[in-house]
């Protein structure tokens, strides 16, 4: 148990940094939504053959809206957990694991790494 203590609190303390290739927008209801270039010999070929779109989108919740302009390779996932918490109270529980799967998340899809 307190191996897994360590694994977490090391995770928590990584800094994120965006992927400075995805483009990404925020709408006037403070919603961001990230523009996806779908590049690559498999792409092209899906674009031509299956007429898939040469760009995505990918739509972030409320939450991933406000924590997406919070990363800027400064801050730690304990610290964006600590604005999220003021943001949300405890609408955002539980907030460290939402926030670390979340992260996962973007840096399963390379739109974030670490620093």
């Amino acid at each position: 148990m307190k191996k897994k203590n360590v694994i977490t609190k090391n995770y928590l303390e990584k800094v994120p940094v965006k992927n400075s290739l995805i483009k990404w927008s925020q709408s006037e209801d403070k919603k961001v939504t990230l523009e996806i270039e779908n590049t690559g010999i498999f792409n092209r070929i899906a674009q031509k053959v299956f007429k898939k779109p040469t760009v995505s989108y990918v739509h972030l919740d409320e939450t991933g809206s406000f924590v997406w302009p919070l990363i800027d390779g400064e801050k730690d996932i304990i610290c964006l957990g600590e604005a999220v918490k003021t943001e949300f109270g405890e609408k955002a529980e539980p907030l460290y694991e939402r926030l670390a799967k979340f992260i996962q998340i973007l840096e399963s899809y390379n739109f974030i790494n670490f620093r």
